[in-house]
Parts: structure tokens; C-alpha cells; sequence
């Protein structure tokens, strides 16, 4: 794999190893024959669930913060996100000292605008669609110099995303395959970077919703198709790939694997059962892949476990009589999201 892609590095993501080491927790590798008895695989989950918010997003808000000269810092930094990314960018804003202005739907959840409030950012609402969100992240941007980071689409997040693998190859250097779910292509992207400079060879697969598989149609089709209309409980998936991270899904992602919404609740259930890890479906969305996939029985996988942020009050095996584990209630808490990323 060729070490230089697009604007990311495996330089990249290994500096980006050293500029957030003071500021991140360095997640641990778990094992659990449980789950390698059921995958018939040897399986190495990287818990990024015990990051710092919850979820990986915290890497790449963190580097890209940091990368920022004095001048640029002065001014803080602007973002628009209802989830991971607006906690992530707040929380890593509040570490250097720097103004956040987070622009969020006037839908997004409270627990979740409550997160970002109390990391000191200043919330913007906007109304609950993308063109709503971009448009006042504009006006923001313009009226107070603050520079604008993308939750997934920027060199510095994906180049900090990628350290998660990094971090897990150090540990386990010859795994055979890695596995990450796929939304907005970044965590998938630096993954990809991390594992090129492995002396082995690294299959990297996708993992994806299929009610929200725009990257499996996407690398099935050779040229980008754009998310519309997703439905999946995996509400970190919903966002559709980047004009910079689909070239890495098209040219170093092996596969992209869909999996059901059932096989998504099962296997969030399995690992909180058996693993006793609290993971959120997104997550869930990659150990699927796993447990659905037949892997040779030497074959040592990793699979990274993107976040573990999960509203307790609405666990998906509880609602209702849903085969799949997404009733309605669960459709409707996810509506102003798929909004908002078509």
C-alpha cells in the first residue's frame, strides 16, 4: 500500500500519535473466548468505548485542535454535529484553552446537548437539516474567525483517527484482518493509513449497516454514491462518505460488509452479556461483521470498537416486539439525524 494517499500519511498518523499521546487515553486490547468461540476466530477488540467522550471521535478533534498555529487557536473553532464529533471537539477546545461553537439541531437530544454545554462550548441551534447546519456554520465561522473542523472530511481528523489502529497494531502486530464500521469514512480512512505500515498484509474491512450502506454501494459501483434515506439504529453510521475518505474505502478497504439490523442488536447484546464491554450500535455494526463473517479458525482479527455512548433508557433489545430490534420509537429518535446527512 502506498504509504502517501490523498492528503493523509502513515507519517501523518503517526505524528498525530505524538501530538494528542498527552491528551488521550491509550485504549486497551480486550479479548473473549466467548465471542472467539462464536466468530471461530481469534478476535482483539480495541476499545475505543473507554476513550475519552465515549468514542474515537475524541483522536482526530484532539490532533486537529492541537495542529492549529497560536493565531488560529485565538480565534476557536467551529463545527456542526448532534453527536460524538460536536462532544469530541468541545471537550479537546476546552483542553487548550480556545473558544468551541458547536452549531446543533434544535432536535438533538438533551443528554447530548447537555454533554457539549458541559465542556464549555457555545451551542448554536439551527433548524434539523444539513443545509441548515452548514449555512449557520458558515455564519459562524465568518463572524468570529473561528476555523472550521469537519466531523470526518479533514486531513488532521482522519490523520488522528488512524491512531487507534496504530495503537492496536503496536499490541497485536500480526493480525490478519481489521474491521471498522464505516459512516463518514474517517475512522475506516485512518485505519487503512495505520495499517500500511504493517509488515504484514492487512486485509481492512468495512462494516456497514444495510440500511445505510452507501459505501458498499459506493465500492460496488466505483464512484461515490451519496447516503439517502438511511435506516438503521447505528446512528453513528448515517453519514454519507467524504470527497476525502472515499478514495480510501474505493482503493485500501478489501470489503465492505453489510449486516442486518438484527445481527447489529445481537451482537451489541453478546458483547455486553459476554465481554461485559458497553458498546453502542455503531460499534455493534463491526462485531457483526465478525460473528457473521466465516473466518479461518488461526485467523487473528481486530475490530475496533468505535464508541460505547448508548442511552440506557432505550436499550434496542427492549423495544417492543421488533424481530430487528428498531420499532418506530427507535426510527423517530433517529429521524433528525438521517435529516440532517442525506
Amino acid at each position: 500500500m502506498n504509504k502517501k494517499i490523498a492528503t493523509v500519511s502513515l507519517e501523518d498518523v503517526q505524528s498525530a500519535s505524538e501530538k494528542i499521546k498527552p491528551w488521550v487515553h491509550r485504549t486497551p486490547v480486550m479479548t473473549s473466548q466467548a465471542l472467539n468461540r462464536t466468530a471461530g476466530a481469534e478476535l482483539f477488540l480495541k476499545c475505543e468505548n473507554f476513550q475519552k467522550v465515549g468514542a474515537f471521535k475524541f483522536r482526530g478533534a484532539c490532533n486537529a485542535v492541537f495542529r492549529l498555529s497560536d493565531a488560529e487557536a485565538a480565534n476557536g473553532v467551529v463545527t456542526h454535529s448532534s453527536g460524538n464529533h460536536a462532544q469530541a471537539l468541545a471537550l479537546a477546545a476546552r483542553l487548550r484553552g480556545i473558544p468551541a461553537h458547536i452549531v446543533m439541531p434544535t432536535s438533538a437530544p438533551t443528554v447530548k446537548r447537555s454533554a457539549v454545554a458541559g465542556y464549555g462550548a457555545h451551542i448554536v441551534d439551527c433548524e434539523p437539516t444539513l443545509k441548515a447546519r452548514e449555512t449557520t456554520s458558515d455564519q459562524v465561522r465568518m463572524a468570529t474567525g473561528a476555523t472550521f473542523i469537519h466531523p470526518y472530511d479533514h486531513p488532521h481528523v482522519i490523520a488522528g483517527q488512524g491512531t487507534a489502529a496504530l495503537e492496536l497494531l503496536e499490541e497485536v502486530p500480526d493480525i490478519d484482518t481489521l474491521i471498522a464500521p464505516i459512516g463518514g469514512g474517517g475512522l475506516i480512512s485512518g485505519t487503512s493509513i495505520a495499517a500500511s505500515g504493517s509488515q504484514s498484509k492487512i486485509q481492512i474491512w468495512g462494516a456497514e449497516p444495510a440500511g445505510a450502506d452507501d459505501a458498499a454501494r459506493s465500492k460496488a459501483a466505483h464512484r461515490l454514491i451519496p447516503q439517502t434515506n438511511p435506516q438503521t439504529i447505528a446512528d453513528g453510521l448515517l453519514t454519507s462518505l467524504g470527497d476525502l475518505t472515499w478514495p480510501f474505502v474505493r482503493d485500501h478497504v478489501s470489503q465492505v460488509i453489510t449486516v442486518q439490523e438484527g445481527e447489529i442488536v445481537a451482537a451489541m447484546k453478546l458483547v455486553w452479556e459476554r465481554a461485559k464491554i458497553i458498546i453502542e450500535p455503531s460499534s455493534a455494526t463491526a462485531v457483526a461483521v465478525a460473528m457473521k463473517t466465516k473466518l479461518h479458525k488461526n485467523a487473528k482479527v481486530g475490530v475496533i470498537l468505535s464508541g460505547g455512548n448508548v442511552d440506557l433508557t432505550k436499550l434496542p433489545w427492549q423495544c417492543g416486539d421488533c424481530p430487528a430490534g428498531l420499532d418506530q420509537d427507535c426510527l423517530a429518535e433517529n429521524e433528525s439525524d438521517r435529516e440532517m446527512k442525506r
